[in-house]
């Protein structure tokens, strides 16, 4: 009988053990999968209500630990803290919501409640009909960009992969190492090549698939993210050795290196 090959998606992460059930792994993704803090494919199950239901609540509360989890995945890959303060600060503030979007689909974050958050969000701070609307889009936009993820069957080795590679990022502003920090860019998009090739031989489109997705995670607004989930929370980065303001003041509104230069 003909071994069979592996099933996309067939790796998530199980038991809190990142690297169970993985036939073939480059040292470095095991670098990168071992750094995950939690099983995040559990978040959901976790954050279920007894009817199974999430609720805005719930919602808000997978939300956050979603956020914290990017944060300290990236705190935890060995060469991260060895960068520069302000260099990981940087980082962390041009990608969080690229980080976010991806460990959602991940955990295959429920999107059915989006609309009852952005009711609960336009209550508490009324917006005209032009912002409701352009909100709502954006909303959409969101929930898109997670479906289609999702339609891939990313398994856990990919997901860090492409975090790695949305992470190290030589777009962000005032970088001290730029090249350096582009070469774990690129040492990360060939990890994620020769996983491919090696774990999805059937799939030779797959890679090609998966770096498409990144350039639109950044269509994904910050602002409505925060507007979204976190809103309601009191929430703190702390993405390296010291506390950052809260998100809504932390990360600005528009990601783009040209406004984060100002």
């Amino acid at each position: 009988m003909p071994p069979t090959q592996p099933n996309p998606g067939q790796y998530a992460l199980t038991n809190g053990d990142p690297l169970n059930g993985h036939c073939y792994l480059s040292g470095y993704i095991s670098l990168l999968l071992r750094a995950e803090p939690y099983p995040t494919s559990r978040y959901g199950s976790q954050c279920m209500q007894p009817n199974n239901i999430m609720g805005i609540e719930n919602i808000c509360e997978l939300a956050a630990r979603l956020l914290f989890s990017a944060v300290e995945w990236a705190r935890n890959i060995p060469f991260f803290p060895d960068l520069q303060i302000t260099d990981q600060v940087s980082l962390l503030r041009l990608t969080w919501s690229e980080l976010f979007v991806l460990n959602a689909a991940q955990c295959s974050m429920p999107l059915h409640v989006a609309p009852l958050l952005a009711a609960a969000g336009l209550h508490a701070s009324p917006m005209s009909a032009d912002r409701v609307v352009a909100f709502m889009d954006h909303i959409r936009i969101f929930q898109e960009q997670v479906e289609k993820l999702k339609a891939l069957h990313v398994d856990s080795a990919e997901y860090s992969c492409l975090k790695a590679i949305v992470l190290f990022t030589s777009d962000a502003c005032g970088l001290s190492d730029a090249a350096h920090i582009e070469s774990l860019q690129e040492k990360s998009q060939c990890a994620l090549e020769e996983y491919v090739r090696s774990q999805y031989p059937n799939q030779p489109s797959r890679f090609g698939k998966l770096l498409l997705r990144l350039p639109s995670l950044r269509t994904v607004s910050s602002s409505v993210i925060e507007q979204l989930f976190f809103v309601r929370l009191a929430l703190l980065i702390t993405p390296t050795v010291a506390e950052l303001p809260p998100v809504s003041s932390a990360i600005p509104q528009n990601k783009s290196p040209e406004c984060l230069c100002k």
